[in-house]
């Protein structure tokens, strides 16, 4: 038999789990959660090349793309379509493949995970270019959708990134970095959307949050580029404006209105006294990085 890797072999501790009651089962699993920040902590520079490589990416007009197959796929997919409402960038900036498509999304789909053909046509979907970044997401990191999908992603150039909890990941050997934290056995055997599972979450927000501050979608550490679509974020927003440029709920209001309305549009034209089409000029003389105007 060959070796059983990390994320499939059988958890010391948590043998005798089905005996538990529900407090104990809860308090174990918290136990086995609280063992992942530890592992990624040691695998922070890894993460932190991964922020630079799609930082270059961003500021070369390139992209940024995760593929994954089951949990892993879902969290690339959840991650990517987080961006556009946060950071107010374009849907295409940031992209998430799960292998078996939206199908795959909310039922699995037989065998997506082991296909090739299923990377290939992903890929031509995105048509990926050198400037881009590619990102496979597996647990164990061996499945053919995740291994091909870097295979040509490197063919075509691309900086490619794999994350896994395995450290003998079949698509380490085609990652430019290598992100492997080592989260240990899983509380069910083999069920890698627990710790694995959270450690890629974890991981993912680090990388699209580092890049996205990088480029200067935030100012300080308020999200200054959030869409205003509903009545939450509108507030939000307000809140933003008035806590920047040190003034009251009303006035906010008027230069939110006034700016199109546009959350760091609206800062410039109170703080600098400005017209809406001067604060834009100014933005676009700074990259649209808020505290260069201010």
């Amino acid at each position: 038999m060959s070796k059983l890797s990390i994320t499939e072999s059988r958890n010391p501790h948590t043998i005798n789990i089905d005996l538990m009651d529900s407090l104990d089962i809860v308090k174990t699993i918290n136990e086995e959660d609280c063992k992942i920040a530890d592992a990624i902590k040691k695998v922070l520079p890894a993460v932190a090349s991964a922020v630079d490589a799609v930082t270059k990416a961003f500021l070369t007009g390139g992209r940024l793309a995760y593929f994954g197959a089951g949990t892993s796929g879902r969290l690339g997919v959840l991650d990517a379509s987080e961006m556009l409402p946060t950071f107010g960038v374009s849907p295409s900036m940031v992209q998430g493949f799960i292998a078996g498509g939206e199908q795959a999304l909310r039922h699995p789909v037989e065998n997506a995970e082991d296909k090739e053909e299923f990377a290939l046509s992903d890929l031509a979907v995105f048509n990926p270019k050198p400037q881009d970044v590619i990102v496979a997401i597996s647990a164990n990191g061996n499945p053919a959708y995740c291994v091909k999908t870097l295979k040509e992603a490197k063919n075509a150039g691309c900086t490619t990134i794999a994350i896994s909890s395995n450290p003998e990941a079949s698509i380490a050997k085609f990652a430019d970095i290598f992100i492997n934290p080592i989260v240990g056995e899983e509380v069910i055997t083999g069920s890698s959307r627990m710790k694995s599972g959270t450690a890629q979450k974890m991981i993912l927000n680090m990388i699209s949050t580092g890049a996205m501050i990088r480029i200067g979608k935030t100012y300080e550490n308020y999200m200054i580029d959030l869409q205003l679509t509903n009545k939450k974020l509108v507030e939000r927003g307000l809140r933003f404006i008035s806590e920047i440029c040190g003034i009251d709920k009303q006035t906010a209001e008027k230069y939110l209105k006034e700016s199109g309305p546009n959350v760091k549009t609206a800062c410039v034209m109170a703080l600098k006294k400005c017209s809406k089409e001067e604060a834009e000029k100014l933005l676009n003389a700074h990259n649209g990085i808020l505290r260069k105007v201010i």
